[in-house]
């Protein structure tokens, strides 16, 4: 019989949702605003929901195994997940909250982790052992591949966003200096702003107004690339990966921003191996692919 999985990648206001068969072709997808609630029952209701909807738009039966993906710090041997700002969740064991309701094999994992493993397993990322995905969105967090196997270390590895990159800047996780605070979109499109006035809706604009030659976009997003620059220097000093998967719309100018960050490594380090750079393939697939990717490995290890 063939396998079929639902794939939900949550966001703080979107959830989307796909049916897909065991080799990854989607017979199903769905687009719904997030459900809200402190003990995350009203997210797992609307998963339910969601997956009989996919499997009725697909005209199949329910799918065999769910796999479900949030932002924030989630313990995915747990199931837990410990915070998410954007869905104002604190020790949610949701994993287990879905499954009661499901009857069936549920994998819980993270956004950005789930997304580095469809990188690495059917995107930009094949072929390594020892890699890292680097998602440049909101916040900044990277999903690490070592030895061939995803470091989770119970969901609190991979937070590069909160790297001190040396600037006097305030994050929100109440540090100083962190990497998110100057070079996330949020970030760039923030520090845009308060330069000229100008509102922007994200990275994109600041990036496509400093290669018209604006001298104020120009400045911030010079001093974002130094500062992931800088980032990923720290990252290749600890843990050496030989592919560096750069990901978030910050990437899809591709060589105004990603040849300022090779040159900068290339310049700057030592002993350090020097990476070889790729930006993502997945786009915003990633997450909701990688979900359906835990919840196969979920359903082939029962």
């Amino acid at each position: 019989m063939a396998e079929l999985v639902a794939a939900l990648d949550v966001g703080g206001t979107t959830v989307k949702a796909a049916l897909l068969d065991g080799d990854l072709t989607v017979l199903a997808t769905r687009r719904e605003r997030t459900a809200r609630s402190a003990d995350g029952t009203a997210l797992a209701e609307q998963v339910a929901s969601v997956v009989t909807a996919l499997a009725a738009d697909a005209g199949t039966a329910v799918p065999d195994a769910v796999g479900v993906v949030v932002p924030g710090i989630v313990d995915e041997q747990a199931r837990v997940a410990r915070f998410s700002a954007n869905l104002d969740w604190r020790d949610v064991p949701f994993g287990d909250l879905l499954e009661r309701r499901l009857e069936r094999p549920v994998a819980f994992g993270h956004d950005v982790r789930a997304g580095g493993l469809a990188e690495f397993r059917v995107g930009a990322g094949q072929g390594t052992r020892d890699a890292a995905f680097v998602a440049v969105g909101t916040g900044i967090a990277a999903a690490l591949q070592l030895d061939g196997r995803i470091y989770r270390a119970h969901g609190l590895a991979g937070e590069i966003g909160h790297i001190d990159v040396g600037h006097p800047g305030r994050c929100g996780c109440g540090a100083t200096g962190c990497l998110e605070a100057i070079a996330s979109a949020s970030a760039i499109a923030r520090r845009f702003t308060e330069r000229t006035g100008r509102p922007a809706d994200g990275a994109q604009p600041v990036v496509d107004a400093a290669r018209r030659g604006d001298e104020a976009a120009q400045a911030v997003v010079s001093e974002a690339l130094d500062a992931l620059a800088h980032g990923l220097r720290t990252l290749l000093t600890l843990v050496a990966p030989e592919v560096i998967v750069l990901g978030g719309g910050l990437f899809t100018a591709t060589e105004y921003v990603l040849d300022p960050v090779r040159d900068w490594l290339a310049a700057g380090l030592t002993f350090q191996r020097m990476p070889e750079l790729r930006t993502a393939k997945l786009g915003d697939e990633a997450g909701r692919l990688g979900a359906a990717l835990l919840a196969l490995d979920t359903l082939r290890a029962s």
